[in-house]
């Protein structure tokens, strides 16, 4: 070929690449017009408690203009989000303290978003709520607690819970409860306590399963994530999880548990944060679509989906600043020859599928009693506890150690 000829053909070739990734994008806003994306998990409830402690009636709280977050009201419009799991999120130093009060605090802050914006926010607690919330093109609001913590150990509290509109309990966050080991015990820095799951953690999980309640693993330890799957009646999910052979930190998830995702038809909801995306404090958006490129290869592509993790995390990929970026995200998986099928899959249809899945396993479960034995009161930490309903052998109430060490003092100085 003359020069020339080259000299034009790659000039012509520069001005398609940009054409082509126009219509990319225009083909993602096509696609998510339909089918809006359904993120996994959004901490805004967490930012709305860190900056304002819940206040939405104050005028820099307003959802409409809120600026410094990931997340606002335009900015959702723009990212065609139509379902959201919003985090009812309170840190691991809640546990054995107000972890339940704290918990229910950020429930009452989402069903507040609901209330004051109802032309945007729709709570809803099925999969039917979801694909109604899209026809009326609202966002589905549903409830997810990030961490078993929250439950202080309590299955009253469970169901209580779920009584109040929460549809996913993450078993763990950074920290092992009294029944399940977190992720930090597969990087050495917390002990395992018990093999992934205890009995009362089993337990736990065989309610959630009655109940209705999607079980997510994000945050659990590799022992734990196999348990579940080996043990759940229904499908889970990682509601905010990448994959650990392209980084590998261990909130992720290995090649072995996505087989096991695959043959129990659950759902990895890739996670946005630079340090699960590359372990690196950068990345770029195509970076986050090699994690759903590898979780569609090792898996399929009816088991992956995203989990932003927006406002949950100080560093996100570039391309991918906030909510408003999800078509950008789509337009590259469009560019790497996913089929549109494949992208309304990731973009709700699987989510839809587990839950689905999720309300069948409680239907077939119905008029099957809760589960109603306690955990082992020597199994829970903590000074502040009462003991009501726990009795030893001959009928007596059980204190707690700090309780009984003070009768013990306090019997001594009596009798000396």
């Amino acid at each position: 070929m003359p020069g020339g000829s080259v000299v034009m053909a790659v000039l012509a070739l520069r001005l398609l690449l940009p054409c082509t990734g126009q219509h990319h994008l225009e083909e993602a806003e096509r696609i998510m017009t339909t089918t809006p994306v359904i993120d996994g998990h959004n901490d805004l409830p967490w930012q709305l408690l860190k900056r304002f402690n819940n206040q939405l009636g104050l005028p820099e709280a307003n959802l409409t203009t809120l600026d410094g977050t990931h997340t606002n009201i335009p900015k959702l419009r723009q990212g065609h989000v139509g379902g959201q799991f919003w985090s009812v999120y309170v840190p691991c130093d809640t546990q054995n303290k107000d972890a339940v009060k704290r918990t229910l605090e950020q429930i009452d802050v989402v069903h507040r978003m609901c209330e004051l914006y109802p032309e945007t926010f729709s709570c809803v607690v099925d999969s039917t709520g979801i694909q109604q919330a899209f026809q009326n093109k609202k966002v589905a609001s549903l409830i997810g607690v990030e961490g078993g913590h929250s439950i202080d150990s309590s299955l009253g509290v469970l169901r209580t819970f779920y009584h109040l509109g929460v549809r996913y309990m993450t078993l763990t966050h950074s920290c092992n409860t009294p029944w399940a080991d977190n992720w930090l015990v597969d990087t050495g820095d917390d002990p395992p306590l018990h093999n992934g799951l205890s009995s009362f953690g089993k337990m736990v999980l065989a309610e959630m399963n009655r109940l209705g309640m999607i079980v997510d693993l994000a945050h659990v330890s590799v022992e734990t994530m196999e348990a579940v799957l080996n043990l759940s009646k229904a499908p889970v999910i990682f509601s905010h999880s990448s994959a650990f052979s392209l980084c590998q930190n261990r909130r992720n998830v290995p090649d072995d548990v996505l087989k096991m995702v695959a043959s129990t038809d659950s759902l990895v909801m890739i996670n946005f944060y630079n340090n699960y995306v590359t372990c690196r404090d950068t990345a770029t958006l195509a970076d986050v679509a090699d994690h759903m490129d590898h979780v569609k290869k090792v898996a399929g592509a009816q088991y992956v989906g995203f989990g932003g993790d927006y406002d949950g995390v100080t560093r996100l990929p570039t391309g991918l600043e906030d909510v408003s970026t999800y078509p950008a995200l789509v337009a590259e998986l469009l560019a790497r020859n996913w089929t549109e099928a494949e992208v309304k899959a990731a973009l709700a249809e699987n989510l839809i599928r587990v839950f689905r899945k999720v309300e069948e396993v409680k239907a077939n479960l119905q008029g099957t009693a809760p589960h109603e034995t306690p955990i082992a009161f020597e199994e829970l930490e903590g000074s502040c506890r009462t003991p009501y309903g726990y009795t030893d052998g001959a009928g007596t109430a059980r204190l707690p150690p700090a309780a009984l060490g003070l009768a013990l003092a306090l019997l001594h100085s009596l009798l000396s």
